[in-house]
């Protein structure tokens, strides 16, 4: 396992890191996270994400009761979680103060943490001005409840307010943004926030590497395994968005490259996002054993993707933003 710095923070976050999304409290008890966190940490994974809207906040009660029934060092490990979405009161979501404060005290109550490593504002709002979420991040930092903070599907222009806003008050500004990238989802990271890497050393921990489980080449039209998540009735509408013929014919187009190279479609669709350097983490999921085996073989395919498989892939997915990118400073 490599390490990278979390963006220009000094927090080092392995490439590879694993994710509560979908699987834990859905699929998952914690019973079996306690195998999949430990084979994760087998591998050197050391980062591991978290939300309080995962399974309705269960997906943090299941990681924190796994990690305390391993035992594991809480300085070997860097855990995050994401505020926005705490419940169906008037303030238990947004980015206010106060929903800032008591959503970071109810995640650390569920996970049995006395902090976290980064929380993250899980999407931007509107409603509150940027400031007073600037200063509620720094508040629980300086509480010691967090040591980061980031976004999580923010602008550019978002990114850049909230640091103009710290910058002008001496705070902290987001050292971290959680995109989605994949094969079929590039824009952001590969156009928008390209001024963002060296203006203000932002990092990025990427999600759905696999497009939600289509790059893994599992799917077809109407072949829905039955324990994968789009089986599930809350994903059967992004089923219905994400296996169209289009992206299906792409991903039957990656499957001989992947097997010239000798690895899975998953594997090369791990990699090729892990080996933008300007991603400091791709967060994986998993609900077996045997997929985060796979997955971590991710990193073995990087100094595979030479220019000319480079060229093939996007060759076939044809996905490569334009770089028109406007100036944010």
């Amino acid at each position: 396992m490599q390490y990278k710095n979390l963006g220009r923070s000094g927090l080092r976050v392995s490439q590879l890191s694993y994710g509560a999304w979908v699987t834990f409290g859905n699929q998952l008890d914690v019973k079996e996270a306690k195998v999949l966190l430990q084979a994760c940490r087998d591998a050197g994974v050391n980062f591991f994400d978290n939300a309080e809207v995962y399974a309705n906040g269960r997906a943090e009660e299941i990681m924190g009761q796994a990690i305390r029934d391993l035992g594991w060092r809480r300085s070997d490990v860097v855990i995050s979680t994401k505020l926005f979405w705490g419940g169906q009161g008037p303030n238990d979501k947004g980015l206010s103060r106060k929903h800032v404060v008591e959503g970071l005290r109810g995640s650390l109550r569920r996970l049995a943490l006395d902090y976290v490593d980064v929380v993250y504002c899980h999407r931007p709002d509107a409603s509150t001005p940027v400031e007073e979420t600037v200063r509620a991040m720094n508040w629980v930092i300086d509480q010691g409840w967090a040591f980061y903070w980031g976004t999580s599907e923010w602008s550019a222009q978002q990114i850049t307010e909230a640091w103009a806003v710290a910058n002008r008050l001496d705070l902290v500004g987001p050292i971290v943004e959680q995109p989605e990238y994949n094969l079929f989802s590039r824009h952001k990271v590969e156009s928008e926030f390209l001024p963002l890497y060296s203006t203000y050393g932002i990092g990025l921990t990427t999600w759905s590497p696999l497009a939600s489980g289509v790059l893994s080449g599992k799917y077809g039209k109407g072949d829905i395994p039955a324990d994968s998540r789009f089986a599930l009735d809350n994903y059967k509408n992004l089923a219905n968005r994400s296996l169209v013929d289009d992206t299906l014919r792409k991903v039957n187009g990656l499957k001989p490259i992947a097997a010239e190279l000798g690895v899975s479609l998953a594997q090369l669709s791990i990699a090729w996002c892990a080996s933008n350097p300007n991603v400091s983490s791709v967060i994986t999921g998993a609900t077996k054993e045997s997929q985060i085996v796979e997955n971590m073989k991710a990193l073995d395919v990087i100094p595979l993707l030479t220019p000319e498989v480079v060229d093939r892939i996007e060759a076939v997915v044809q996905s490569k933003p334009k770089r028109n990118v406007e100036s944010y400073r």
